[in-house]
């Protein structure tokens, strides 16, 4: 493997065995529809002017991170990694994983070096003929077992959202059966508390979720509600079916009380691959939640989006959060320039600037949740949210 003279400061990269690549995981649809895309153009793959030589990952990285350590647009990741003849997936990266990064044909390439289980390298540098430096890798023993490739964003702080809380229309929540009392009148109610629900039941099931009512979500342009956020407490199982019905709280991930409606449990599939992509069309969303923040939000917290699967949004798109901009007096511009009746044009209206980098991981159909990747300045209610730019 060597180095195109685009970039003739790079290491070149040998290897002493083939390695064996890792099996490959089944991608998703929009991954197979990104690969038969056509590749974006190489002068839009931005490359970080201090990106590393070189990068062994480490265990709790995220493509996402790593990819900021290389590229100045992180989205462009799949550009750089999908089309590398060694990984068939670029989710499958793994740890002690060794990345560099060449230009073939003028395109920038992230070439990883995958050690066989059970195996590890040894590194020797060298200089060939030329003066040009030379890596190479040679494959040696290794006792650990071989850990899970990394995610592309940190799994944990999506995993509650996937499957809970829900979004809801208001025909839903009116028509959800509810708690209506609970054994010994308990006013706070936990696991193996009864209770007695009233509302029409499936017979056909036993088991479901409880929510309580969160915010009601509205939009800041038109005032229309686009939904209602439920929020997950636990679990109930049905004992006997009547009016009303009795029920056994079998776990609870808060408190449950008087008042909490039941819905059917989720048992979809859960999945944490994602393929980071930029919308194709024009995006002007805004944040019209926090979640469990009160003023703003930071990276890997998570904002509700007052846009959703009817307006074109996908999991996965890369969004850009905006910072509106002020108002600043001009005061060089002279009075006396200014016809009278004109004042106003001592008013210089700032532009929007950009505070951080989110991911859509939930849709729903007026509204989106996304976690927040980067942010340089904090995240507020009500700021814009579009295309990065």
């Amino acid at each position: 493997m060597s180095a195109c003279s685009s970039a003739p400061s790079q290491p070149v990269v040998t290897q002493d065995t083939e390695m064996q690549a890792a099996e490959p995981v089944e991608a998703s649809a929009s991954m197979a529809e990104s690969a038969e895309a056509a590749p974006v153009a190489a002068e839009s793959i931005r490359i970080k002017a201090d990106y590393p030589r070189e990068y062994i990952v480490k265990k709790g990285d995220t493509l996402w991170d790593i990819s900021s350590m290389f590229l100045k647009d992180p989205w462009y990741w799949p550009e750089i990694w999908q089309r590398n003849p060694q990984v068939a997936n670029p989710h499958l990266i793994y740890p002690g994983d060794i990345l560099t990064l060449i230009y073939i044909d003028g395109r920038p390439q992230i070439k990883v070096l995958s050690p066989e289980a059970g195996e590890d390298v040894i590194r020797r540098e060298s200089t060939d003929g030329a003066g040009k430096k030379v890596v190479k890798l040679t494959p040696t023993i290794r006792r650990s077992s071989r850990a899970a490739h990394i995610p592309t964003i940190p799994s944990d702080a999506i995993k509650q959202f996937l499957s809970r809380p829900k979004v809801i229309t208001k025909e839903e929540l009116d028509a959800a059966p509810y708690i209506v009392a609970s054994d010994e009148a308990h006013l706070i109610l936990g696991s193996d508390n009864r209770v007695y629900i009233r509302g029409e039941l499936d017979k056909e099931r036993v088991r479901y979720s409880v929510y309580r009512r969160g915010d009601e979500f509205v939009d800041p342009v038109s005032g229309d509600i686009l939904g209602y956020e439920v929020i997950y407490a636990g679990e109930a199982r049905i004992d006997v079916y009547g009016e009303p019905s009795t029920a056994t709280l079998t776990s609870t991930n808060r408190e449950i009380l008087v008042g909490d409606f039941l819905m059917p449990t989720d048992k979809s599939d859960i999945s944490y691959q994602y393929y980071p992509k930029i919308p194709k069309q024009e995006v002007n969303a805004q944040v019209i939640s926090l979640f469990d923040a009160i003023s703003s939000v930071a990276s890997y917290q998570i904002v509700v989006l007052n846009k959703g699967a009817s307006d074109g949004l996908e999991v996965g798109h890369v969004l850009a959060s905006y910072y509106r901009g002020g108002e600043a007096r001009d005061k060089y511009l002279s009075r006396k320039t200014i016809p009278r009746g004109q004042e106003d044009k001592l008013t210089v209206s700032l532009p929007d600037e950009r505070s951080g980098l989110m991911m859509i991981f939930r849709t729903f159909d007026r509204v989106s949740y996304a976690l927040i990747l980067e942010s340089t300045r904090v995240i507020r209610k009500l700021d814009v949210v579009k295309k990065p730019r």
